[in-house]
């Protein structure tokens, strides 16, 4: 049996402070559960204090790509990336298993020069993510072929300058890997497309995640580029999910969640049906956040109409034990090439959109 990196007589010395932010994520890590997409978001976002990383991705291997399924920092806006396995230190970090440093990417040839220069790095480390054990079989499930059974992606750390990371950043990165690897041996009975499907829908609603939207918003934009179409994105914010976890507790909040997601899906699908379209892709961005992508959008008005389908059917009341909960939301939208026509710009004047609707809802109820 392998010695915990613990353990290990090489390990670097790490201070007291860091050791216990690790303990501590470790912790936060257990208590999230069966909710990968959850825990992929928490360690990309921690990485970044514990490492001095300047941003941070957990990448997923699917079929022949590499895909950004969570990121923070400077590669946040990043999320969705797709990117050929076969040229990319994430790739091969993956078909080796084995950790990879690059120190510079514009000289070390493993590196994907032009995808580096897209994001803004110069230097990165990549350690490679395992579920269950892992063997010399192809894993099923859309894994390319001649990976190592059990490796499914990559967590990576990525940094504008030359050099940025050395042995002790390996270290940390091979201790928080093992956490993910931990987290997901509890789905070891899960098949590794069942495996993607936890990683990229919310555990809560059943609904596509962030990463997953971002994926599906890179790749809509896309199409609708070839195909000189519009593509429609709203983004809404419920309201009073606050007042009901503090008032009746977070099981109540849970409850409204759920029926806010199945209102909202429930509501477009009965939209695209009745104009005989193809039924948007409704996500859950994250706490009482939700997003809805149109692609493509055959006239822009028809996103105004479905923004008011789905807030009436929020307006109406929510039972819960014995209680009466109000709900509604808060509604912003964006149309390419219209609006923006580049992801983050899109979400960005969505997002303003809705709190402008935020804020005149608040002034119309004074």
């Amino acid at each position: 049996m392998p010695l915990s990196p613990f353990l290990r007589p090489d390990a670097p010395a790490l201070d007291p402070a860091t050791l216990m932010d690790i303990i501590a994520l470790q912790g936060d890590i257990a208590r999230l559960g069966p909710e990968l997409g959850s825990v992929m978001a928490l360690v990309t976002d921690r990485m970044l204090a514990l490492t001095g990383a300047t941003g941070a991705v957990i990448e997923l291997a699917e079929g022949e790509e590499m895909v950004y399924r969570a990121a923070s920092g400077m590669a946040q806006e990043q999320l969705g990336l797709r990117l050929a396995a076969g040229n990319s230190l994430s790739g091969l970090s993956v078909r080796s298993n084995s950790i990879l440093r690059c120190d510079d990417s514009e000289t070390d040839t493993r590196a994907n020069r032009e995808a580096c220069r897209a994001v803004g790095l110069r230097s990165m480390v990549v350690c490679p993510l395992t579920h269950g054990t892992t063997g010399t079989t192809p894993a099923p499930g859309g894994v390319p072929s001649g990976v190592p059974d059990g490796v499914i992606g990559v967590l990576k750390l990525i940094s504008p300058t030359v050099s940025a990371f050395d042995g002790r950043t390996e270290y940390i990165l091979r201790l928080v890997s093992d956490m993910i690897a931990a987290a997901m041996f509890h789905a070891a009975r899960f098949e590794t497309s069942q495996l993607y499907h936890m990683a990229t829908h919310d555990a809560l609603t059943g609904l596509p995640n962030r990463a997953l939207f971002h994926d599906r918003l890179r790749q809509g934009l896309e199409q609708a580029r070839r195909t000189s179409a519009a593509l429609g994105v709203l983004i809404l914010d419920m309201d009073g999910l606050k007042t009901i976890n503090d008032t009746l507790g977070h099981a109540a909040g849970d409850a409204a969640l759920r029926e806010a997601a199945s209102r909202i899906r429930d509501a477009v699908t009965a939209f695209a049906v009745a104009a005989g379209s193809t039924g948007p892709t409704v996500a859950r961005l994250g706490g009482d956040e939700f997003g809805i992508l149109s692609a493509p959008l055959e006239d822009p008005a028809v996103l105004s109409a479905k923004a008011e389908r789905v807030a009436d059917a929020l307006d109406a009341p929510f039972h819960f034990d014995s209680a009466t909960l109000p709900l509604g939301c808060s509604i912003g939208q964006a149309v390419f090439p219209k609006d923006a026509d580049i992801p983050d710009a899109l979400i960005h004047t969505t997002d303003q959109r809705m709190y402008q609707h935020k804020r005149s809802r608040k002034g119309d109820k004074r």
